[in-house]
């Protein structure tokens, strides 16, 4: 019974979404990224200390990203998704947003390469029609 147990646990746990900081622990900059509209889940990293823009906390925060191809700033991948990388339109790109610890998303006016996330905030980025992140931030 306890190896089966033990199996149980095991099998739960390698669908949990890790995170390397909790929210509460991220002294930084909270990152929140929605793979869900892609067929995964919802990660999330901390961008340590005070990350110069938006673009800088999702790499600190352990995502890596690329651009649409002859398009600079804006974003196609997030860990390599979508594969292949495919131009973004209005019913599917990577929207991004902004927020503080258990408040509301705002989507972002500004691209993340302008922007400046302060400390103690969070960033969330969704893939799909443009919904927010779909985790309370």
């Amino acid at each position: 019974m306890r190896r089966v147990l033990a199996a149980l646990a095991l099998l739960a746990s390698s669908f949990a979404v890790t995170s390397p900081a909790s929210a509460s622990s991220c002294e930084g900059v909270q990152v929140v990224v929605d793979f869900t509209a892609l067929g995964g889940g919802v990660e999330t990293g901390c961008a340590a200390g005070d990350p110069a823009s938006g673009l800088a906390a999702l790499t600190d925060a352990g995502f890596t990203y690329s651009f649409v191809p002859r398009r600079p700033g804006l974003v196609c991948t997030i860990k390599s998704l979508p594969n292949p990388c495919k131009m973004p339109t209005t019913s599917a790109y990577w929207s991004y947003w902004h927020a503080t610890p258990g408040g509301a998303w705002t989507y972002s006016s500004v691209g993340a390469g302008s922007y400046d996330p302060a400390p103690g905030t969070v960033e969330g980025w969704s893939y799909g029609t443009g919904v927010a992140p779909g985790a309370t931030p």
